[in-house]
């Protein structure tokens, strides 16, 4: 499908919700689909994401498709959500590709790459900058069709039992941290564990881990991680701009009229950005009730731990792209964006928030 047609399509769905609003009548579903997700059910921003996602599709298509959402673990279990979109037991699946790469190490490259680009940034290289197409030639030899259906801004740097003064501290850390910002920590002498959001708490609360990044305060107060850490770092180095996908399995997606199959495509191009502003408006705040009423400790990485974090994700990030031709082909395109972002941000995004903290 072309860029120009999906944009139209894109807003003449965002017409057609405004016309069920006013009282148009759904019709009976003609299809009926299911939504498997890596997360909790009815988790605040990511699990209510994924089922606004699926609630928009029905309006979206005046009930001509049902969307019916199942949380972690109901249908399949967190991290076996590609599998059952790829073999056709659901028709979607919500999650993040870094989840994934077992399957291809070039999906790491469409959730967050430590050092990488932020939420803006992301959607810029994947919706103009030729990402959604190498993310979809990907995904192609699994009989799925992906789509960016969240971000949840930069996020913290995760919760910790102990405190981070050096690089030296980072040596033996059990900490829970998935893709590519798992092999940097290994790399710095720590032990990257790679948990289902459900798994989390118990582990850092027994001492199975002894520190974990999940999100931000919104998602990570809802989860009471405050109740198994006391230091809270940030930045969160690893995923400066995490996209949420939303993948479909493309024999489903192509049995679909073609109007059905844009108002599927636009639904999650417009959860996308929705995602952004739910994070956006709700973090601090969360952040706020951690500190003054939970008495977290609201630490920042030293300077030292964040210069050594960023070389060896530079070496870690340039490793896994020399593994196999697709991942050097996405990591090529991703590092050229990268650096023009930067370049742009300098004089903009970046020098304009420095002036706003004179």
């Amino acid at each position: 499908m072309k860029r120009r047609q999906f944009l139209q399509g894109a807003g003449a769905a965002t017409l057609a919700a405004g016309t069920l609003v006013s009282g148009v009548a759904q019709a009976a579903p003609e299809h009926k689909w299911k939504m498997v997700t890596t997360w909790p059910k009815n988790f605040p921003g990511l699990g209510t994401g994924a089922n606004y996602l699926a609630e928009l599709i029905g309006k979206l298509s005046n009930g001509r498709i049902e969307v019916k959402v199942y949380g972690a673990g109901e249908l399949v279990g967190a991290l076996e959500v590609f599998d059952a979109v790829s073999r056709g037991t659901a028709q979607l699946g919500h999650g993040a590709s870094y989840y994934w790469k077992g399957k291809s190490s070039a999906a790491q490259f469409f959730a967050a790459v430590p050092f990488g680009l932020t939420a803006q940034e992301m959607n810029s290289w994947l919706y103009h900058g030729g990402g959604m197409e190498l993310w979809e030639e990907v995904y192609a030899p699994f009989g799925l069709v992906p789509g960016a259906a969240g971000n949840t801004g930069v996020q913290m740097g995760g919760w910790f039992n102990k405190e981070i003064n050096s690089v030296a501290d980072l040596a033996g850390l059990k900490m829970r941290i998935p893709g590519l910002g798992g092999e940097v920590l290994k790399r710095a002498g720590g032990t990257p564990v790679l948990l289902p959001g459900g798994e989390i708490f118990p582990s850092l609360q027994s001492g199975a881990i002894d520190a974990t990044e999940w999100v931000g305060p919104y998602n990570d107060m809802a989860f009471g991680l405050h109740k198994a850490a006391k230091f809270y770092y940030y930045p969160g180095w690893h995923e400066p701009g995490t996209t949420l996908e939303c993948m479909i399995n493309k024999e489903a997606l192509e049995a679909l009229p073609e109007e059905l199959q844009l108002i599927v495509r636009s639904a999650i191009r417009i959860a996308n950005q929705d995602m952004l502003a739910d994070f956006t408006a709700k973090n601090n705040q969360a952040l706020e009730q951690l500190v003054n009423e939970q008495n977290v400790d609201l630490r920042r990485f030293p300077d030292d731990v964040l210069k050594k974090l960023r070389d060896l994700s530079d070496e870690v990030i340039a490793e896994e792209a020399a593994q196999d031709e697709i991942t050097k082909k996405v990591f090529d395109s991703f590092v050229k964006f990268r650096d023009q972002a930067k370049k742009w941000h300098a004089v903009s995004e970046q020098a304009y928030l420095n002036a706003r903290s004179l």
